[in-house]
């Protein structure tokens, strides 16, 4: 039963995550988050700026190639490795909350950055019961 409808489940949730990501960095550029990351900081603000938003170009070209090109053992290796970083990267804004130029704190950048780890971990546990399960 989990194998029948847990794969479309495992799916939509991916996505899910994937879109919360996006959006976060959508966010990220509202927040200027490139303040906070060691060499994009050290650049003047408008180069930063222009820097963070292009290198995102390829990064995400790389991904939704990963996620939806790539050969299904490779997909699935990726959608995890996705789903580690969505909890990792929810801990590092969890650290950074205190920062002076953190601009993080309303409601809707909170459920991006926690709502993603929450999705990325019941995608994970997800798909290890799926592996589990045959």
């Amino acid at each position: 039963m989990l194998a029948a409808n847990g794969a479309l489940w495992a799916d939509g949730l991916f996505w899910l995550g994937l879109s919360i990501l996006l959006a976060h960095e959508l966010d990220a550029v509202r927040a200027r988050e490139w303040r906070l990351l060691f060499v994009l900081r050290r650049m003047p603000e408008e180069l930063a700026r222009d820097a963070f938003v292009l290198v995102h170009v390829p990064l995400v070209a790389v991904l939704f190639w990963l996620f939806a090109l790539a050969p299904p053992a490779v997909r699935l290796t990726s959608q995890a490795a996705l789903d580690i970083f969505l909890i990792a990267h929810a801990g590092i804004h969890y650290r950074l909350a205190g920062h002076v130029l953190y601009d993080f704190e309303s409601r809707a950048s909170r459920s991006l950055i926690f709502g993603g780890a929450a999705v990325g971990m019941v995608h994970l546990l997800l798909l290890a019961a799926l592996r589990l399960q045959g």
